[in-house]
């Protein structure tokens, strides 16, 4: 029933599907956006389905716009919600805990994302750059405590590697397709994984970088 005065009733709404197919995403893709980034939240139906209202489908439009200009997801939606004038927060860290940042040095996009949402997931802050140039630049306003450096970015990896190592603020893991193992360790970095990598040996590498796994918790014998 439509509403003759142009109220909300008269406003199409859209099922999930039917965004997904007008921005050539998969839902599942929806469904991930809106439980990690927290921007875009549909309304429920009575039967718990997700329901877009014009605007919603608007601001997706606006992320799916900003990714194929070359920005990673958790950026698009960070600009997004700067846009939206909304303090919100992208990762849902604990409010208590410290935020660790980690630099995500990566030629694949798609990789990058797989690699940030892991890195979100375990409650760091992630800043990602796809150029050797950009990641210094974010190396020194952010002083991560961890550096991720895919060996064979456009532009010098295998160099950057070697300069965020001999830095010495913080550790770097070093990932390539190609077995760079030793040129990797030679240059400096801290750990070396063939890529694609397995995303549980993935985040146990990070943890014992950063000190936060079994593997290098100090025991309480030693403490005590």
């Amino acid at each position: 029933m439509t509403d003759p005065g142009g109220g909300s009733e008269s406003r199409p709404i859209y099922s999930i599907g039917a965004v997904a197919t007008m921005l050539g995403l998969e839902t599942a893709t929806l469904r991930s956006w809106e439980d990690r980034y927290g921007v875009v939240i549909p309304a429920r139906s009575d039967g718990a389905q997700r329901i877009y209202s014009r605007d919603d489908l608007e601001r997706l439009r606006f992320v799916v716009d900003a990714v194929e200009a070359g920005m990673t997801p958790g950026d698009a939606h960070r600009l997004l919600a700067e846009r939206l004038g909304e303090a919100t927060s992208l990762s849902r860290p604990d409010p208590l805990a410290a935020t660790i940042v980690v630099l995500l040095a990566e030629r694949d996009r798609y990789a990058a994302e797989l690699l940030e949402y892991l890195l979100r997931t375990e409650g760091y802050d992630v800043c990602v750059a796809f150029a050797p140039a950009v990641a210094e630049q974010m190396f020194g306003e952010r002083r991560p405590e961890l550096s991720i450096v895919d060996l064979m970015m456009t532009g010098g990896g295998l160099e950057l590697c070697l300069r965020l190592a001999h830095d010495g603020a913080a550790p770097v893991l070093a990932m390539s397709a190609l077995d760079l193992a030793n040129e990797a360790i030679s240059m400096g970095a801290s750990a070396f994984l063939v890529k694609p990598v397995v995303p549980l040996q993935f985040v146990s590498t990070v943890r014992d970088l950063l000190g936060s796994s079994a593997l290098t918790r100090p025991s309480r014998a030693a403490i005590s």
